[in-house]
């Protein structure tokens, strides 16, 4: 009898111990609630926790409502908890993104945004502001925000206002950077 209780207790503690685990990783990720990449069965090249990461995502496109966190900033979030899960410490996660053309509106200030958009929140503020206490990079386009007559002083404050976006896309490649995303 001891051993049938041993042989059903034991996994049943394994699947609650890695479930608490599985949670804490989850919370403890870089970017709050934000999934990484799901574990794949069988994958063989996977992040490499010794590895340092140099990306720039290119955030060129408007999301298709005003309502609606932008997909480069998701695709970005997603990207730093997956390595932070690999093993990758903070100092080998080199994350920036540009942000210029259709996009550069999402760089706007609660009430700037609202009032180009109907009084409409502008939903990028939260989770700009997590990449960014994350280690994430932001960069704009001067270009596009004189183009777009955006007053510099409704720019977030993570964010680096720059001379022009292909300026920093070049620079940033030139450091080692890989660009993810953009036209």
């Amino acid at each position: 009898m001891k051993h049938l209780i041993a042989r059903v207790a034991l996994p049943v503690l394994v699947v609650i111990a890695g479930s608490a685990g599985l949670a804490q990783t989850t919370q403890s990720l870089p970017v709050p609630g934000v999934d990484p990449a799901r574990d794949v069965p069988g994958a063989k090249l996977l992040p490499d926790p010794k590895a340092t990461y140099r990306v720039l995502f290119d955030m060129a496109s408007a999301p298709a409502k005003p309502g609606d966190v932008n997909p480069i900033l998701q695709t970005a979030a997603r990207y730093v908890n997956t390595l932070a899960k690999a093993g990758v410490q903070a100092d080998h996660r080199k994350i920036a993104v540009i942000i210029h053309q259709g996009a550069t509106p999402s760089i706007l200030k609660s009430e700037a945004y609202k009032a180009r958009n109907a009084g409409q929140d502008n939903p990028n503020i939260a989770l700009v502001q997590s990449l960014a206490r994350a280690g994430v990079e932001f960069h704009v386009c001067g270009q596009a925000v004189t183009g777009q007559k955006i007053d510099p002083a409704d720019i977030q404050p993570e964010i680096q206002l720059d001379l022009w976006a292909l300026t920093t896309i070049v620079e940033m490649v030139g450091k080692g950077y890989v660009r993810v995303g953009g036209a």
